[in-house]
């Protein structure tokens, strides 16, 4: 079953985002689903089979410029997890589903995500799933002195 997460849901959230964003601290993340699932722009989604949350996606509108878009808002996929051993059953596909629909809703036409150069296995998923690679950048730093 998936469901819309409430506030209630933010530690389910946050103990599966922690296996993603590991640079995290799960008390920080959920405090940050708090907010997010609270926020009329934004939306997350969890799996739950046998009463465990197995998977979440976590998506919202965007009003900026989207690379490779056309219109405002958006509806951008911030993040999507599926834990280990439920990968590669149709999870994930059902989540994104879940996000565009919410999107349609929001009003928006086009729907977009990105992820970093080397992680190949999300790349594989976007494009399983109809997306199609919008441009490809290299974000650039320097510390001022």
């Amino acid at each position: 079953m998936i469901k819309r997460a409430k506030t209630e849901d933010a530690e389910a959230l946050a103990g599966l985002a922690i296996q993603m964003w590991t640079e995290h601290i799960p008390e920080d993340l959920a405090e940050e689903f708090r907010r997010l699932v609270t926020n009329d722009d934004a939306v997350c989604f969890i799996k739950w089979l046998d009463d465990k949350p197995i998977a979440f996606a976590q998506c919202q509108l965007r009003r900026d410029y989207v690379e490779g878009t056309d219109s405002s808002p958006v509806g951008y996929l911030e993040g999507i997890f599926v834990s280990e051993g439920y990968r590669k059953q149709g999870f994930a596909a059902e989540l994104l589903s879940e996000c565009e629909k919410w999107a349609k809703e929001k009003g928006c036409s086009e729907f977009a995500s990105d992820c970093e150069l080397d992680n190949i296995e999300s790349f594989r998923f976007h494009m399983a799933l109809g997306f199609e690679e919008a441009n490809r950048i290299i974000c650039f730093r320097k510390k001022m002195r």
